[in-house]
């Protein structure tokens, strides 16, 4: 049937027997039939056809749900190395080796930040030891993170600020972490959840790319998804979202092509901004 709207047709005779002979052939069904959608039946086109097959196999995402997603990834974050400053403060460190910690991992794989901070913890654990060593003491002992001169001499300033103004003591405000030198928002809110439990929301790379991945924010930079999910975000999340969220996109949503074919949330994920995946 498709054919014969195609070809206009003529009689012949060969053979003493009548035959159809093409005469004209229609290019315009060739390079594209859904041009006539009206020739198809119950007036729909191939493309309309072809796009309900598609949603019949695709199986249909559920309703994203916050406390459902946090409660996927908790039961599968059993099965995955926790973040490194989660590592070290769960060993029992103090709030100022958490904030030490979080200044190292900067710019920093976590494989070379653990390491990193245990041969500083073994010659310093407190401002006031921190601030016996020379910088390049300092230097030798936590290389190869990034931009290791440039920590050692923070690392020596903040100390001697936490001696003058806070008794040795590290701040548990935003405010005042904030103001110590090079301390931005995301390590002063980590400090404040890993350091003293104290509900924040530290926003990463992997929590902003995640909390816009999955629908739940749609932000351009990480400040911007800090101040969404601090109006957003149940605040019983906040103290483990960072946590969660950071394993996560450690282990299966990475940046390029995330492994959804083994996500535990993917029947709720937009995959927003996905362009292949695994």
């Amino acid at each position: 049937m498709l054919f014969e709207n195609m070809v206009t047709h003529r009689t012949a005779t060969v053979a003493g027997a009548q035959v159809y002979e093409p005469e004209h052939f229609d290019f315009t069904w060739a390079a594209d039939p859904c041009m006539h959608a009206e020739r198809f039946p119950y007036g729909k086109s191939c493309r309309h056809l072809m796009q309900t097959e598609k949603e019949a196999v695709m199986p249909r995402k559920r309703t994203f749900n916050i406390d459902d997603f946090v409660a996927a990834i908790e039961t599968h974050y059993r099965q995955w190395d926790a973040p490194i400053i989660t590592f070290i403060a769960n060993r029992g460190a103090s709030p100022f080796e958490v904030l030490v910690s979080t200044l190292l991992s900067l710019r920093t794989k976590d494989e070379v930040t653990g390491p990193a901070a245990e041969r500083l913890f073994k010659v310093a654990r407190t401002p006031e030891a921190m601030i016996r060593l020379t910088p390049e003491a300092i230097e030798k002992r936590i290389y190869p993170v990034g931009f290791y001169p440039t920590k050692a001499k923070r690392l020596l300033e903040i100390s001697r600020i936490l001696l003058d103004r806070y008794d040795g003591q590290v701040p548990d405000t935003l405010e005042a972490l904030t103001a110590l030198p090079g301390v931005g928002r995301k390590t002063a809110n980590l400090v404040l959840v890993e350091g003293f439990k104290i509900p924040a929301i530290c926003v990463d790379t992997h929590v902003h790319r995640i909390s816009n991945r999955i629908g739940y924010v749609n932000t351009k930079t990480p400040d911007q998804t800090e101040m969404a999910l601090r109006k957003k975000l149940p605040r019983r999340h906040w103290v483990r979202y960072n946590e969660l969220l950071v394993a996560f996109g450690q282990m299966l949503c990475r940046p390029v092509s995330p492994f959804c074919s083994r996500c535990p949330v993917a029947d709720m994920c937009p995959q927003t901004g996905v362009d292949r995946h695994r």
